[in-house]
This record gives C-alpha cells, structure tokens and sequence, in this order.
C-alpha cells in the first residue's frame, strides 16, 4: 500500500474533498486515534458543520471469528475532511443482527 498522505486530495467540481477522499481521510485519522481499523464505512452523510460518517471496527477479536466483539462509531468531520471528533454509538458480537 502506498502512502497517499503527501498527494493532493482528490476535489469534487465544487473544489471540496471527494468522498473517495473524505472516507480515506476519515479512516485514516480513526487509525490514528484509535488504533482501530475500520472494516467498513457504512454511512457518509454530509451536515450543516461538515460530515458525518459511521465506521464499523473490531474491538475484540475472538474465535470463532463470528463471536468477535465489534463497535460502531459516529465520527464527525468538518467541510475540509478534518477529523472534529468521533464517539462510540454501540458495540455488539459480530454474528448479531440488529432487531429492526
């Protein structure tokens, strides 16, 4: 993999951050902070202060791999792709389902 942190991010035609670039930038930060790595991203949504993006991550890795202690976080980014903060909405075993 390469390190991307020295290119410019890609721009939409409006001149802001992509959301291919946001979503990296967002990850990127997360791992950071964290130390965790999100396997997925499943919500971007942009807000009157910037974005706001769902990361799923594995909290506890347990065997089997379906008992794995997984948490879902809100994290918040203003209109440039900066990371402003992030918190943990829940956490769950990764076989669960959510009963909606």
């Amino acid at each position: 993999m390469t390190d991307r942190s020295d290119e410019t991010p890609e721009k939409t035609a409006a001149g802001g951050p992509s959301p291919l670039a946001l979503l990296r930038a967002a990850r990127d930060q997360l791992v950071e902070l964290t130390g965790l790595y999100p396997e997925a991203l499943p919500r971007l949504e942009r807000t009157d202060e910037g974005w706001l993006l769902e990361a799923e991550v594995v909290e506890l890795a347990r065997v089997p791999e379906t008992m794995s202690l997984m948490a879902l976080y809100e994290v918040t980014l203003d209109p440039d792709g900066l990371l402003t903060g992030y918190r943990r909405l829940r956490r769950y075993e990764r076989g669960r389902s959510d009963r909606r």
